[in-house]
């Protein structure tokens, strides 16, 4: 039996945008990986399902108790753990009862949960969380002290109190350290309800049952996880390259028939003027008439035919997705093996606890390097002493935010001004094969999506001058949706210098083709398991 459906569900934002025209769906039971491009609605129908937006037309039927993990989770650092919990009314109600103090409705306040504080310090602990909740006075501690990791573990754990049947997960890995997302995968894998995620976290999609996708306002359910899914997919697009070139023959096919059969009727129609100049009249206007009929129903049949081979045209070219590649030649990047890059030596990082830490890191060559560690470990810090050291190539930084373009400016206005000798031209051709073709490249930074965004920012550090031979790259994998991902990768494999990134994301980092791990720990870099 399905778990979430939604039928004719229409929704527009207030200025007229439209997200879903007449979606119809059944998702469930079973762990369910929703995936789409940027926009395409993926947040807004978690949003619907929950009820936190209302649909223009349609339904939304959910069967069982929701829990809902939210990508914001909208916290004041005023809050405490048990007010994330959701336990802080039951809490102060339990105190009371028990100092004799009990108010009127205490009891009806805490209903059965006589043990909820116990249930959730072992809820904790079961996601890692001990150390937030040794105790149950623990419970106290205030948000503002807590990493972006942690809160988001603290909303699941809220969620997961609550018992639900259907849980929403949007975007749940989204700065969590990679013992954090072990730890998360663990908890939805063992919860037996049915999971609906929001997620580029390839590996979380990886222990999905199904794949949903949301794409061109049509959902879409494919069997599997999400190595099934891109299989699945990929063939169906080698069908549909083999429908659309023999669409297209066929269109060339049935023109060229229709000119033909056109020269034919002329040609016997101008034999027949010159015959009927012979005839009686009325012989040889009766046969005028009959060839006339003749060659209608003719043209009339090859127009149809050709008309039909436009429309089965139309169709192919529908099946066809426009994912495009990024094919990058960047020989100004090139790196010889054994070449000094970065020479970091007992350098300290003046970050929390450890403040008295000491670094080292060398580079030579064309390396590749991963750089993981737990959430506030200092990576961030460590990227940008490496670029204050500074290294002995030129180099770039990907930050987080890409908040590197002048947002009044062109994606092309905004790459110039980084090669202010490079041609216009060579620009632009660099800046198509980054897929901004065409007027593309002149529409505002400010206008980007989340996938422009990192191509634009990509394309000012690639292309600028002097060329980049170390990338330093801080977290360039969250918040991009699955094509944009695969775009970072492609591009990265035109890049021929040093890398240094920092990511939690094991299979990016193993497509990029990573050559050294390093972990940032409290007592300097030491080498990392791969695995971790």
């Amino acid at each position: 039996m399905t778990s979430l459906s939604f039928s004719d569900l229409t929704f527009a934002w207030p200025d007229g945008t439209p997200v879903f025209d007449g979606l119809d769906g059944d998702l469930g039971p079973g762990h369910v990986g929703l995936v789409g491009a940027n926009g395409a609605g993926k947040s807004t129908l978690l949003r619907l399902i929950a009820g936190e937006l209302r649909p223009l037309r349609g339904s939304v039927t959910v069967r069982g108790r929701l829990g809902y993990l939210r990508q914001d989770l909208g916290l004041a650092d005023a809050q405490r753990i048990d007010h994330l919990l959701g336990i802080a009314e039951i809490r102060a109600a339990l105190h009371r009862i028990e100092a004799g103090a009990a108010a009127e409705d205490d009891f009806d306040v805490v209903g059965a949960a006589w043990d909820v504080e116990e249930r959730a310090v072992a809820l904790l602990a079961r996601l890692g969380l001990a150390h937030l909740a040794d105790s149950v006075a623990a419970l106290d501690r205030r948000l503002d002290t807590l990493s972006g990791g942690e809160t988001v573990l603290l909303g699941l754990a809220a969620e997961l109190l609550a018992d639900p049947e259907v849980l929403l997960l949007d975007e749940p890995t989204n700065n969590l350290d990679r013992a954090a997302r072990e730890r998360l995968y663990d908890v939805v894998e063992q919860f037996s309800g049915t999971v609906l995620a929001v997620s580029h976290d390839r590996e979380l999609l990886e222990r999905a049952d199904a794949i949903a996708e949301l794409r061109d306002g049509e959902l879409r359910l494919f069997g599997g996880n999400y190595t099934d899914y891109e299989q699945q997919v990929a063939a169906e697009q080698r069908a549909a390259a083999a429908a659309l070139r023999a669409a297209r023959n066929d269109v060339r096919r049935q023109s060229r028939e229709l000119v033909e059969t056109r020269t034919k009727l002329d040609r016997r129609r101008r034999y027949g003027d010159k015959s009927a100049e012979n005839m009686p009249k009325i012989l040889a206007g009766a046969r005028k008439r009959a060839a006339q009929v003749s060659a209608g129903k003719l043209r009339n049949t090859q127009i149809e035919r050709l008309d039909a081979a436009n429309e089965q045209l139309r169709r192919a070219e529908e099946s066809v997705r426009d994912d495009h590649e990024i094919r990058l030649d960047l020989p100004g990047t090139r790196l010889h093996p054994g070449q000094d890059v970065l020479d970091l030596v007992d350098v300290a990082l003046p970050w929390g606890a450890a403040a008295e830490r000491r670094v080292t890191l060398r580079i030579s060559g064309p390396e590749r390097i991963a750089l993981t560690g737990r959430n506030g470990a200092g990576k961030t810090t460590l990227l940008r002493r490496i670029a204050a050291a500074p290294p002995k190539v030129p180099w770039g930084l990907l930050p987080q935010r890409l908040d590197v373009f002048d947002p009044d400016r062109t994606v092309f206005e905004n790459v110039a001004a980084t090669a202010p000798q490079a041609p216009p031209v060579r620009i632009r051709a660099q800046l198509a094969r980054l897929l901004f073709r065409g007027t593309d490249a002149d529409v505002p930074a400010a206008v980007l999506s989340g996938g422009e965004r990192l191509r634009a920012a990509l394309a000012m550090l690639l292309l600028a001058e002097p060329a980049p031979k170390l990338l330093l790259l801080d977290e360039p994998t969250n918040n991009l949706d699955l094509p944009s991902l695969r775009h970072l990768t492609q591009a990265l494999a035109g890049f021929e210098g040093a890398l240094v990134v920092v990511s939690h994301d094991p299979r990016f980092l193993d497509e990029i083709g990573v050559t050294r791990r390093l972990e940032l720990t409290d007592e300097g870099l030491v080498p990392a398991n791969p695995a971790g």
